[in-house]
């Protein structure tokens, strides 16, 4: 038994080897990144002005989650002024909306009318937000989501699954400042001779467990018929 135990011990950590090994290397490769932006779904584009704009999100306020998905709700608020503005957000434990309003907050403090946001806090992942969604916005409407780049494949298909056609991307990609800013610096000219294999390395990392869990998440939803 200790010996059978052992080898499939030595097997384990043998497969957990190799498989770091491919992540690190694929992580100098440019294949990180293009599966990353690939779930992003920028192709999806509306091909009328959106009626709704959605954003979805898991992460409470002031999490930088949520807040970069309110700059970017207010940025296509303010560009198309006729769109309704949806917070999927879940509520707290307590049923305290407090998270969504301090969402909404931050998007009037940018000069969105207030009348024109609406919340969705019954959904505890993107199927139960989706379909809850479902009852508050028509089947004819175009939807612009807002949420991140990596979950974004799966809304679209999961609003397609209800019927919902005209569902457009807009990802909220955070910006590599940094990398910018070193470019930009004489010092680190001097001493850093390759910003690219520092930065890249860690974000491609990065964006492997992302792209692994999404998948594996969009498989769930396949085998449920959600998709």
């Amino acid at each position: 038994m200790k010996k059978q135990l052992h080898r499939y011990t030595k097997l384990i950590t043998f497969i957990f080897g190799i498989v770091s090994l491919v992540l690190v290397v694929l992580s100098f490769t440019s294949i990180p990144y293009i599966a990353y932006h690939q779930l992003a779904a920028t192709d999806y584009e509306l091909n009328s002005n959106p009626t709704h704009i959605v954003l979805l999100s898991g992460n409470g306020m002031p999490s930088p989650d949520a807040l970069i998905k309110a700059y970017y709700g207010a940025e296509s608020a303010l560009e198309f002024p006729n769109s309704r503005i949806v917070i999927a957000l879940p509520n707290d434990s307590k049923g305290s909306y407090k998270s969504l309003k301090l969402m909404a907050k931050e998007i009037i403090n940018k000069g969105v009318d207030s009348s024109r946001i609406s919340f969705e806090p019954t959904g505890y992942n993107t199927y139960t937000q989706i379909k809850a969604l479902s009852k508050m916005i028509p089947p004819n409407a175009s939807i612009l989501i807002i949420t991140n780049p990596e979950h974004m494949l799966r809304s679209i298909k999961t609003f397609n699954k209800l019927g919902y056609n005209n569902v457009g991307s807009l990802p909220a990609f955070e910006t590599p400042n940094e990398e910018r800013s070193l470019r930009n610096s004489s010092e680190a000219k001097t001493q850093i001779k390759n910003v690219n294999l520092r930065y890249n390395v860690w974000s491609y990392l990065q964006y492997e467990i992302r792209v692994i869990r999404e998948y594996c998440a969009i498989s769930y939803y396949w085998i449920k018929g959600w998709i």
